[in-house]
């Protein structure tokens, strides 16, 4: 569920509010009590990732493919003929 940051324009009163996002926006400040807030842009938090998982290791089946040098081949050779570790 996102949230949204308010500020009230008769006390200054700023606060951070989770809503659906089909949900119309505040409109009484929960300090002084007037319809005065207005929802803010923020820069959000982007996506976060929490609790274990997520990493390259973790979809990764088996042993990690063999290196290959900057010219494509591997250490154990290649197909190419003019290839020097054949």
């Amino acid at each position: 569920m996102p949230h949204y940051d308010y500020r009230c324009d008769a006390c200054e009163h700023q606060f951070e509010a989770f809503q659906s996002i089909k949900a119309a926006p505040l409109r009484d400040c929960p300090r002084c009590g007037r319809s005065r807030l207005r929802r803010l842009i923020s820069p959000g938090a982007g996506l976060l990732f929490r609790g274990s998982g997520f990493h390259a290791t973790d979809y990764r089946a088996g042993a990690p493919p063999a290196d290959s040098g900057a010219d494509g081949c591997t250490p154990g050779g290649c197909a190419r003929p003019e290839c020097p570790k054949t």
